[in-house]
C-alpha cells in the first residue's frame, strides 16, 4: 500500500470512525469514508461530505450543545453507512453481481480510482439498487427493536429493580444510595450485554474490524504513512472510542439522575431519566474529550483507564486484510475532505477471493447479527 500522509501535518485533526459489516466508516472533520470487503475479495467503496452542524447553527458550538449535535449526526451517518455495508452482504448471499464501478480489488496499492471517485460520492453501486429494498428497512426495523430493548433493558429494568430492591431488601435509601444501586445495575446490565454479544462468531469479526479503525486512527494521529505495516503497530484501546462513551455515560447518569427526586412517582423518574439522556450525552462527550487530550496526567488517565480496559472485549486483534479495509477508509474520507489527493488507477497484484469470512451467506448472518446487537457502536 503507497504511503499516505496528512495533508496538514502541524495541527490536530480528529478522525474516527465505526466498524461495519466486513467494513470500516471512517470520518474526518467534513466528509466520511465507507470500505466494504466483498465476497470475491475487492472493496465497495462509499464517501460523501458532512455538513458541520455547529457551522450552520453557531449554538452548536457551545459546550454540551455540541456533544450533543455530533451525538446525532454520527448516529446518522453510522446507519447509513451500517445499511450499505449490510446491503453488499445481502446482495452478495442473493447472488446479485455488484458493478465493477466502485469496485476496488484487494492490492497492496490500495488507493481508490479518481475516476471512479466522483461516481461513488454521487451514485456508490449497482448492487444497491438491485438488492431488495427490504435491506434498509431490515436494518432500520432492527435498530428500532434494540433502541427499545435498550431503554427496557438499561433505563426502565434497573429502575425497577431499585424501586423492588429498596422496598423488599434495604428499606428506605437516600436519594445518593437509590441512584448508585440504579447506575450500578446499569454497569452491570451493560457489561453483561457486551461480553455476551461477543461470544458470537460474527460479532467477534466486527470487533476485529473496531481494532483495525483503533488502529489505522493512531497510525493516522501519529503522522506515520497509512501502511498495514506501520497501523499493525500500534494499540487497538483508543481513548475517544465510543466504548469509553458510553461508560462516561454510565458513570454520568448517576449524577444527572440524581436532580430527579427519589419521591417521584415511578413514571415521573423513568420519564425524567428519558428527557435527560440527551444532556447525559452531552456532558459525556465533554469528559470524554478532555480525557483524550489530557490523558498523560494522572487524574484523567484513571479516568481513561476503565474504558480501555472494556475495549478489551469490544476491539479484538485484527487482520491485515482488516487494516487495508479501515485504510482505504480513512484516504476515501481525507479525499472527499480535500485532505488528500486524488490517486491515480492503480492496477491490481493479487486476488483476496479466500478472505476469511467473506462468504455471501455468513455476511448476511453478520447484518442480522450486528443490527440486532444494536450497532453502530
Amino acid at each position: 500500500m503507497p504511503s499516505s500522509k496528512p495533508a496538514n501535518p502541524d495541527s490536530e485533526l480528529l478522525v474516527g470512525g465505526q466498524a461495519l459489516i466486513e467494513g470500516v466508516m471512517m470520518r474526518s472533520p467534513g466528509a466520511f469514508g465507507v470500505a466494504v470487503r466483498r465476497p470475491d475479495g475487492t472493496l465497495a467503496l462509499q464517501r460523501g461530505k458532512v455538513a458541520s452542524l455547529a457551522k450552520r447553527y453557531p449554538v452548536f458550538k457551545l459546550p454540551l450543545l455540541r456533544g450533543i449535535a455530533v451525538l446525532f449526526q454520527s448516529l446518522a451517518i453510522g446507519i447509513r453507512a451500517l445499511n450499505f455495508s449490510a446491503e453488499q452482504a445481502i446482495a452478495a448471499a442473493e447472488g446479485v453481481k455488484p458493478s465493477p464501478e466502485g469496485a476496488k480489488p484487494a492490492s497492496d496499492g490500495a488507493d481508490a480510482s479518481s475516476e471512479a471517485a466522483p461516481a461513488l460520492a454521487q451514485a456508490p453501486l449497482m448492487a444497491q439498487a438491485q438488492a431488495p429494498d427490504r435491506s434498509g428497512w431490515a436494518v432500520a426495523g432492527s435498530m428500532a427493536i434494540g433502541l427499545g430493548l435498550g431503554v427496557a433493558v438499561f433505563l426502565l429494568l434497573p429502575l425497577w429493580l431499585t424501586q423492588l430492591a429498596e422496598r423488599h431488601l434495604f428499606g428506605p435509601l437516600s436519594g445518593l444510595g437509590f441512584n448508585l444501586l440504579d447506575g450500578g445495575l446499569r454497569a452491570l446490565f451493560f457489561l453483561g450485554y457486551l461480553y455476551g454479544i461477543s461470544r458470537f462468531r460474527d460479532i467477534h469479526r466486527v470487533f476485529m474490524y473496531h481494532g483495525a479503525e483503533h488502529k489505522v486512527v493512531f497510525n493516522y494521529e501519529r503522522r506515520l504513512p497509512l501502511t498495514v505495516e506501520n497501523a499493525r503497530a500500534q494499540s487497538r484501546l483508543h481513548p475517544r472510542c465510543g466504548t469509553s462513551f458510553l461508560l462516561f455515560v454510565l458513570l454520568v447518569s448517576i449524577l444527572v439522575f440524581a436532580l430527579i427526586p427519589k419521591t417521584a412517582p415511578f413514571l415521573v423518574k423513568f420519564g425524567g431519566r428519558l428527557l435527560l439522556v440527551p444532556v447525559i450525552a452531552g456532558l459525556s462527550y465533554e469528559v470524554l474529550r478532555l480525557t483524550a487530550r489530557r490523558r498523560a496526567a494522572p487524574l484523567f488517565a484513571a479516568l481513561v483507564f476503565p474504558g480501555l480496559m472494556l475495549q478489551k472485549i469490544t476491539t479484538q486483534e485484527p487482520t491485515d486484510d482488516m487494516l487495508e479495509v479501515a485504510i482505504v477508509a480513512l484516504e476515501e474520507a481525507l479525499r472527499e475532505d480535500g485532505l488528500l489527493p486524488e490517486a491515480p488507477p492503480a492496477p491490481p497484484t493479487h486476488s483476496a477471493a479466500n478472505a476469511p469470512g467473506a462468504g455471501g451467506a455468513d455476511r448476511a448472518e453478520q447484518a442480522a447479527a450486528l443490527a440486532a446487537a444494536g450497532f453502530p457502536t
